[in-house]
This record gives structure tokens, C-alpha cells and sequence, in this order.
């Protein structure tokens, strides 16, 4: 446990040391990325040796100012757990060498480092607390700093704006956080961990609903995600590969935590996981789908594949209540997979959209087209993630979808209520995967294929060495894991080790399927060198000309004529229009002889839609109908605290 808080502060001294050292720049970001990650290599020799070996036993205590206590435990899910927060953020922090580049900004470069720093020890924190004051602690300094993350270029007014709105987000989670604390310590009196078991039964659902919340916030289900699609445009890439990879996790890792301690609650908590994960992941893959903002159609993404994760652990807790052992493991086993894959296909997917924001300075789809060929590795790179995170084989996407998909199966031997339920998982895990296969088609080839469209697209270069070596780690990443999965498989089994419910359950046969899957992609991948190494021989010496394609009778074609996004998704989104509301804007044709004619569509979120509509328009209207009250008159001032004092005296 003492090696864990020595990694912890030595990746904290390489941010403070970073923001010390801010004036030199370039030796600024060697010392804070160095520093910060050895910092995360202890961490994380630590956590697999442990993870491996002995994880029971490990916990400590301190106290804080003679009146709480600071527990920490680590168990096989928490340990499972600080493998992406030690694994994503080296890689991070490398990638930002060439990020952050802009020497007019070196001072705020420093303070993202000193803040970059501080939410891995948050996040690792949050995984290791063993009590209410603890967690809420670690939970809060993770919120503060990732929103001070968020607003790196706070001159931007709408950066500002999406930096409030997740702060507000983040803030009113942790009031239903401190809602069910408060619930639980109201009927056993005490903020450990262990104890929450021992609450009445009819008080666990409530508890679970008020942390779901909470933690679902975090997390980006819907319909609190909104803050995600605001957030992480807005953020640095490095920073969205870390919030979007790693720390909405956290939100993941909370109710899992809740569900675990409060030990054999509520059969109905698995249906309402469940259900939440199908609707989040289908509604999150098609807004991905209807939005042309790189970083926002990847926020998006990020929400589908929340909701992955929601329906594996939604099926293995189902599987619990039912007593269905093997539904129960591959579902929370898939949910643990998946978490891991996606911290690695999901950041680096933020990085290749940064390595093209980088270049072409703009994150619209439809201003892009050609950029394979003009940065091949961001490509490349972004391409094997599009194929990841579709769930297609041999990559690494499949094999977590591919758990989950066992467990739901599993499910099938269930009755009633919870049949319909694994039938439903099966379902929207289909839908999900095809929709996300739609989806990076779409961006892959209106931004990497074709021909440039803008001026932006066609002087674009590749980025600088650090980003493009990063990128390449994780695209071979994704393809390792997908073809050689079995010690990454053992990773989430071991994660789910510690779960009584679980113990003994034999995973031999299994095993066997996923080393025939394994020989098939390994299969697969021969036959697809063999193959280039033929075509490369047949084409050896000869001259290769490049010209036009086909122009469907265009003598002259142009890139106007190429398919935008909207097009493309159309029928697909339009299939889902009572929950994707559209606006369509045409200028119309009002002359014999008209001019330019505008067409353009707007897709809503029909959950921020309805917040504005339904809370914040009425919130603004009534706070403009008090606002007599702010009249800077202080002698009334003071007659509203003693009014106030005379009503609280009456109720005490």
C-alpha cells in the first residue's frame, strides 16, 4: 500500500513541479511528463502485482484534523480499476509535448499539468477509499480538477459556457452522492464502507437510485450526459482522451462499488441498470451519428459506450438475482473488458481528433476529406480505433462486446421479466454495434477518404513525432488485444475475483472458444500480409497513375459533389426522429432567377431541449421576477437575514 501512495505523490510532484518550472517551457513539459509518469509506472507495476497475486488484506487508515478518518482498501475491482488511470495518462501526457506547443501560452500549459496531475491522484484515490468521507473528498478534487481542465482556453466564451455546464453537472451529482451518504449514516451511524450492508432492506433501493444518479452523472447516462458533448470539444484532446478514456469511469466504477456494498439489495436494481444501458448506448450511438463535430460525434460515442458497460454489469446483476452463475460472471467480466478496451480505442480516437484540429484548426467533418494521404499515421491510427470501437473483429472492441454478449445468452435459460430482459441485451447490443459501424464509416471516409474540401483539409501535414508514436502504441494496442486476448481477458476475470457470488466459477471451457477466436484473427491477419506482400510484388516496377473516379456521367466533378454527413446519416437518424428532433433551414427559392440557395439541418438533443425548455427557461424567468430583491439597499439586507433567522428559530 505504501508503494501506491509514493506513486501517487511523485505523479503530483511532476505537476507542481511543472507549474514551478513553467518559464521554461520545453524543460517544463519534459520534467512534468517524465516526472508524471514514472509516477504511473510504479502505480502500475503495483497494481498488477497485485492484481495477480494477493489483493485481500491491503488497506490503511489515517486521522484528519482529530475528527474523521481517511480509510483506504484496495480489492481485485478496485485494482482492476487503477490499470487505466495508470496505464492512459503517460501516454496522455507524451501526446501533449506536441500538443501544447504554443509558447504564448506556457504559463497555462504549466497550470494543465499541475491539474492533469491532480486528477490521477483524484481518480486513484476515488478507486481506493474505504469510507463516505474518503470517497466524497477524492470524488470532489477529481470534479474541480478536471473542470479546471476544461476551461484551458476559458477566452473562448462558449469553452466557458460547456466548463459551467459540466461543473453544474459534476456539482449536482455529488448532492445525490451526499444524499444517499446522509441516507445510509442516517440508520447505522457510521461512514464506513462495511457498514452499509447492514441498513434495512426497504432503504437500499432508495440508496442505489440516489448514488445511480450521482455516479450516472459522471458517467454520461442519459439523460445527464449533456455535459459531455459541451465538455469535451471544449477540453484539450489530451485532456478529452483522459475524461473521456478514463474518468467518466469513475462514475462506472461508483455504482458497481454501491451495488457490492450494499450486498444482495434489490432485484429490480439490475433491471434499472439494464434498461438505462440500452437506452443511453442506443440514443448515444445515434446522436454520435447525426452530428458533424468531430470531438462532439466522439463525446457522443463515449455515451454509447457507456451504455455497453451499463448492459453488462445490468446483465450480471440480473444474473445475481436470478442465481444464474454464468450469466452473472461474463456480464460484470464484458462490463470490466469493455471499460479497459474502451480507455484505450476511446483516447485514442480524442487524439487523432486532435492531431486533425491540430492541423486543419477545425473539428467539422464536412470541412475535411482527403487527410489519409496527407497525415497517413493519424489515419491509420484513427481508422484501426473506428474498427475497435465498432466491435469488429480482430480488433479489440469485439472481444469485451463478445463477453457481454455470452453473459446475455446465458440469460436465456431466465423466466419471465428477466428473459425478456437478456432477449433485449442481445437486441440493442446489435443495433448498437451496427449504428457505431455506420458511424465511423461515416467519419472515416468524409474525413480521411475522398478529396479535400477546404483549403484547411488539402495543406494539412501530419503532427508532431510525440502524438503520432502515442497514436501508433494504441492502434497496435487495439489490435494486439483483439487477436491475442486471453491475458487481457484474465485481467477482467481477476478484476471480478473478489466478488463473493462469484467464487469458483470455472472458466476452462470458455477459454477454449476465445483461443479458437484468437486463431481465427491470427488467421486472418496472415492471409492479409501474405496478400499485401503479393499485390506489392505484382506491382513492383510497374508505373502506377492516379486519376479521377468515376464521376456518374460528370465530366467535371467537383468536391461539392461528394456525400456530406448529413446525407450520409439521414435515413438512419431519421429512423429514430421522435428522440432525435430535427430542424431543417431553407432559404427557399423566391425568384424567377434566384440566388444562392442555403439548406441546412439541426439535430437537438432531446434531453437538452427539454432542460432548457422545461427547467432553465422557467429557472431564468422566475429568478428575472426576483430580481427586485437584489437591490443593493442593505438595511433590507439585513431585515432578510433576521426574517430568515426568526423562521429557522420557529422550526427548531
Amino acid at each position: 500500500m505504501d508503494t501506491l501512495f509514493v506513486s501517487i505523490a511523485v505523479i503530483f510532484a511532476g505537476g507542481v513541479v511543472g507549474l514551478l518550472l513553467y518559464r521554461q517551457f520545453t524543460l517544463m513539459k519534459l520534467v512534468a511528463i517524465a516526472t508524471s509518469s514514472v509516477g504511473c509506472g510504479i502505480g502500475f507495476i503495483f497494481t498488477l502485482s497485485k492484481l495477480f497475486g494477493q489483493a485481500s488484506g491491503l488497506d490503511v487508515s489515517y486521522n484528519w484534523l482529530h475528527l474523521f478518518t481517511l480509510a483506504f482498501k484496495i480489492d481485485s475491482v478496485s485494482l482492476f480499476f487503477l490499470i487505466p488511470i495508470f496505464l492512459i495518462p503517460p501516454l496522455a501526457l507524451l501526446y501533449s509535448f506536441h500538443y501544447l506547443e504554443n509558447k504564448e501560452k506556457q504559463a497555462r500549459a504549466g497550470v494543465n499539468y499541475f491539474f492533469f496531475s491532480m486528477l490521477i491522484c483524484a481518480m486513484a484515490l476515488v478507486v481506493i477509499s474505504a469510507n463516505m468521507i474518503t470517497f466524497l473528498l477524492a470524488w470532489e478534487l477529481m470534479s474541480l480538477s478536471s473542470f479546471f481542465l476544461v476551461m484551458y482556453d476559458y477566452e473562448v466564451k462558449s469553452n466557458r459556457k460547456a466548463g459551467y455546464v459540466y461543473f453544474i453537472f459534476a456539482q449536482g451529482g455529488a448532492m445525490m452522492l451526499f444524499a444517499a451518504f446522509a441516507l445510509i449514516y442516517s440508520y447505522n451511524g457510521s461512514f464506513a464502507f462495511e457498514s452499509i450492508a447492514a441498513i434495512p432492506d426497504s432503504a437500499k433501493l432508495l440508496v442505489f437510485v440516489l448514488a445511480f444518479l450521482g455516479f450516472g452523472s459522471k458517467a454520461g447516462i442519459f439523460p445527464l450526459h449533456i455535459w459531455l458533448p459541451k465538455a469535451h470539444p471544449a477540453a484539450p484532446s489530451h485532456v478529452s482522451a483522459i475524461m473521456s478514456g478514463v474518468m467518466i469511469k469513475m462514475g462506472i466504477y461508483g455504482i458497481f462499488r454501491i451495488y457490492l456494498l450494499l450486498d444482495s439489495p434489490s432485484p429490480m436494481i439490475g433491471q434499472i441498470v439494464l434498461i438505462t444501458g440500452m437506452i443511453t448506448g442506443i440514443l448515444g450511438v445515434v446522436y454520435a451519428l447525426a452530428k458533424q463535430d468531430i470531438k462532439e460525434l466522439l463525446a457522443y460515442s463515449s455515451v454509447e459506450n457507456i451504455g455497453i458497460i451499463l448492459i453488462g454489469l445490468g446483465i450480471g446483476m440480473v444474473g445475481v438475482s436470478q442465481q444464474i452463475q454464468a450469466m452473472a460472471f461474463f456480464g460484470f467480466a464484458g462490463a470490466f473488458m469493455h471499460v479497459f478496451n474502451h480507455s484505450i480505442f476511446k483516447s485514442l480516437l480524442f487524439m487523432g481528433a486532435g492531431s486533425v484540429l491540430h492541423q486543419t484548426k477545425t473539428k467539422n467533418i464536412e470541412e475535411l476529406g482527403g487527410l489519409m494521404k496527407r497525415m497517413p499515421v493519424t489515419g491509420r491510427t484513427f481508422l484501426a480505433g473506428s474498427v475497435a470501437i465498432s466491435g469488429l473483429p480482430p480488433f479489440s472492441g469485439f472481444i469485451g462486446e463478445f463477453l457481454i454478449y455470452y453473459g446475455a445468452f446465458n440469460g436465456l435459460t431466465a423466466t419471465k421479466l428477466p428473459y425478456i430482459l437478456a432477449i433485449l441485451a442481445i437486441i440493442s447490443l446489435a443495433v448498437i454495434g451496427g449504428l457505431a459501424t455506420a458511424c465511423f464509416t461515416k467519419v472515416v471516409g468524409l474525413a480521411f477518404l475522398g478529396e479535400p474540401r477546404t483549403e484547411k483539409a488539402a495543406n494539412a501535414k501530419e503532427s508532431g513525432f510525440t502524438m503520432g508514436a502515442v497514436m501508433s502504441i494504441m492502434a497496435v494496442a487495439c489490435l494486439v488485444i483483439g487477436v491475442l486476448p486471453q491475458p487481457f481477458i484474465s485481467l477482467a476475470f481477476q478484476g471480478v475475483a473478489d466478488i463473493p457470488v462469484l467464487a469458483g466459477f470455472n472458466t476452462d471451457a470458455f477459454m477454449v472458444i476465445i483461443r479458437q477466436i484468437s486463431c481465427t484473427a491470427g488467421l486472418f491477419i496472415a492471409i492479409f500480409i501474405v496478400v499485401s506482400i503479393f499485390r506489392k510484388m505484382l506491382y513492383s516496377g510497374k508505373e502506377i497513375g492516379s486519376g479521377g473516379t468515376w464521376g456518374c456521367g460528370f465530366t467535371q466533378p467537383t468536391v461539392r459533389m461528394q456525400y456530406t454527413g448529413t446525407s450520409y446519416a439521414a435515413e438512419m437518424v431519421d429512423f429514430f426522429r421522435p428522440f432525435v428532433p430535427f430542424k431543417d433551414i431553407y432559404s427557399g427559392i423566391k425568384k424567377i432567377f434566384p440566388g444562392t440557395t442555403t439548406w441546412d439541418t439541426k439535430t437537438f438533443d432531446i434531453a437538452d431541449k427539454n432542460y432548457q425548455e422545461r427547467l432553465i427557461g422557467p429557472m431564468m424567468t422566475l429568478m428575472a421576477k426576483l430580481r427586485w430583491i437584489q437591490h443593493g439597499n442593505i438595511q433590507l439586507y439585513i431585515g432578510y437575514i433576521i426574517v430568515a433567522i426568526i423562521v429557522l428559530l420557529l422550526f427548531l
